[in-house]
C-alpha cells in the first residue's frame, strides 16, 4: 500500500470515528438507558410512591434553598428528579438564599439545604430529601381540612401518649407522619365527640364505661361516625365490652368468649394464640395488601349484615383447625366444646358500611330555585379482636404497621393512600462487628504497610543484583 493511499485510509478512518462520536452524542440527547444496582433499588422511586403521585391531580412545587456552589446541590437535584421521572408537572427551583433574604423569611427556612414542597396552596419544608421523607411529605399535603383520628381514653385503653410496651405513642407518630391528625378524648372531660373527628379509636378500656358515656358513643355511631373498636380476650372476671352492649347490637355484631388457639404458628416457633395472617378475605382494607401481620392475642366475635343497615365483610378470618379456648392457656392445648370452647373457622375482624341518607333540603322561598340533594354519606366501622398488634411492642412487626396505616386512611376515607408506606432502604449503614474492626485495623495498619515495604524491598533487591 502506497503512502498515499495510507494517508487516505486514515483520513476515512478519522471521518468515521468523529462521525461515530457526533452519532453517539446526538443519541445520547434523545434517548437515555439508566440502570440502578443498589440493594432495595434505592435510587428508583417505589411503587407506593408511584401509586401516590397518580392520585396528585394538580402540580407539585420542589424550591431548594441552597448556594450555587454547594456541594450538596447535585445530590438534593437526583433526589427531585426521580419524582420528576414519574410525574411530568414537578417543578424544581434552586433558590440561593444570600440573593433572596425575604423569600427565606417567608418559607421560614432555618439553614442551607432546606427544600419547600408546594401542592394545591399548602407547604412543607423539609430537611432531608429520601423518598421516605419527600413521599410522607406529599401524603401529608395531598389532604386539607381539619379531620382527626380520635382515641378514647379514660377506661385503661391504650394511650397515645404511653411510651412503653403496650402503649400507641408510636403508632401516633407514625399516623401524623402520615398526614393524619391525631388526639385523644376523655368523655368524663368532653361530653361530646367532636364534629371533625374521621374516626374514632376505641382501643381495649379495661373498666367499664359509664351508662352516659356509652349513650355517647351510641349516639355517635348512629349519627354516622366512623369507628375502630379493638377489644382484647380476657382472661377471667367481668369482661369490659360488656357495657358497650348497646353500641355492639346497633352494628349487629357480639364479642366471643375465649382466645384464639391457632396451631399452625406453632411450625414457625410460636405460641399457638399468636395469630399470623397468611391471606386475607376479599376486603377494600386489604385489597392487594402486600405483607402479613401478627396477632399476639386474639378474641372472635360474630356479625350480621342487615339489608337495609349496615353490609358486614370479613377482614381477618382463621382455618377450620381454629378454636376459642375458654380454659387456661396452659400445658397441651385440645378442643373442648363441653367446656364452653367454640370452634373454628374464627373471625377476628370485619367491617361495616353503610350509607346515610341527606336530610332532605329546606324548601326553598319564593323566587329561589330549589337546592341539589346532598350526597348519601358513606360510614365505616372497623372491629378487631386484639389491640396488641398496634402497641410500640409489636407495631414493628411484619406488616403491623402498614396495616394499622391502612385501618386509619380507610375509616378516614382516603382511599387513594391505602398500602402507601415506604421501606427503610437496606444499605443506609454498615455494621461491622468487633471482629471485623480488629481485622480492618491489622489489615490496614499492620499487613498492607509490610506487604508495600517488602514488595518494595524485593523489587530493590532483584535490580542489585541485575
Amino acid at each position: 500500500m502506497s503512502r498515499k493511499q495510507l494517508l487516505v485510509q486514515q483520513a476515512i478512518s478519522a471521518v468515521l470515528f468523529i462521525a461515530v462520536l457526533a452519532m453517539a452524542g446526538w443519541l445520547s440527547t434523545r434517548y437515555k438507558l439508566e440502570a440502578d444496582w443498589t440493594a432495595g433499588n434505592r435510587n428508583t422511586l417505589t411503587e407506593p410512591s408511584v401509586k401516590l403521585l397518580g392520585t396528585l391531580q394538580g402540580p407539585v412545587a420542589f424550591k431548594v434553598f441552597i448556594y450555587p456552589r454547594s456541594e450538596m446541590r447535585p445530590a438534593l437535584e437526583a433526589d427531585v428528579r426521580r419524582y420528576q421521572r414519574v410525574k411530568e408537572n414537578i417543578t424544581l427551583e434552586f433558590v440561593d438564599p444570600s440573593t433572596n433574604p425575604q423569600q427565606v423569611r417567608d418559607y421560614n427556612i432555618q439553614r442551607p439545604g432546606e427544600v419547600v414542597v408546594e401542592y394545591q396552596g399548602r407547604r412543607e419544608n423539609l430537611s432531608s430529601t429520601t423518598e421516605q421523607a419527600i413521599t410522607a411529605a406529599l401524603q401529608r399535603l395531598a389532604h386539607s381540612g381539619e379531620r382527626w383520628i380520635v382515641f378514647l381514653e379514660g377506661h385503661g385503653e391504650r394511650s397515645i401518649e404511653d411510651t412503653e410496651q403496650n402503649g400507641y405513642s408510636e403508632f401516633a407518630t407514625f399516623l401524623r407522619d402520615k398526614g393524619l391528625k391525631v388526639r385523644s378524648l376523655n368523655l368524663a372531660s368532653d361530653a361530646r365527640v367532636p364534629d371533625n373527628t374521621a374516626a374514632l379509636v376505641i382501643a381495649a378500656p379495661e373498666r367499664p364505661l359509664l351508662e352516659g358515656e356509652v349513650k355517647l358513643l351510641d349516639a355517635y355511631v348512629r349519627e354516622g361516625g366512623n369507628l375502630l373498636w379493638l377489644a382484647d380476650p380476657v382472661a377471667g372476671g367481668r369482661d369490659p365490652v360488656a357495657s358497650l352492649e348497646p353500641l355492639a347490637k346497633a352494628l349487629n355484631v357480639a364479642w366471643q368468649k375465649g382466645t384464639g388457639i391457632m396451631l399452625e404458628s406453632a411450625s414457625l416457633g410460636l405460641p399457638p394464640y399468636v395469630y399470623i395472617t397468611t391471606q386475607y378475605p376479599p376486603n377494600p382494607v386489604t385489597h392487594d395488601f402486600p405483607e402479613n401481620a401478627l396477632f399476639p392475642l386474639v378474641r372472635g366475635l360474630t356479625y350480621k349484615s342487615d339489608p337495609e343497615g349496615w353490609t358486614a365483610q370479613p377482614l381477618l378470618t382463621t382455618r377450620e383447625e381454629a378454636w376459642l379456648e375458654t380454659g387456661r392457656l396452659e400445658g397441651e392445648l385440645a378442643m373442648e366444646p363441653n367446656a364452653g370452647d367454640t370452634a373454628g373457622p374464627l373471625t377476628l375482624g370485619v367491617t361495616l358500611t353503610r350509607e346515610l341518607k341527606a336530610p332532605a333540603p329546606e324548601a326553598p322561598k319564593e323566587g329561589e330555585a330549589p337546592a341539589a340533594p346532598a350526597p348519601a354519606k358513606a360510614q365505616r366501622v372497623v372491629l378487631i379482636g386484639d389491640s396488641d398488634f398496634l402497641a410500640n411492642g409489636y407495631l414493628g412487626q411484619l406488616g403491623n404497621s402498614l396495616l394499622g396505616l391502612n385501618l386509619a386512611q380507610w375509616l378516614a376515607s382516603r382511599d387513594e393512600q391505602l398500602n402507601i408506606d415506604i421501606p427503610k432502604a437496606p444499605d443506609t449503614s454498615i455494621v461491622i462487628p468487633g471482629w471485623g474492626m480488629y481485622a480492618l485495623s491489622f489489615g490496614f495498619v499492620l499487613l498492607l504497610p509490610a506487604l508495600l515495604l517488602g514488595f518494595g524491598v524485593t523489587r530493590w533487591i532483584i535490580r542489585r543484583r541485575a
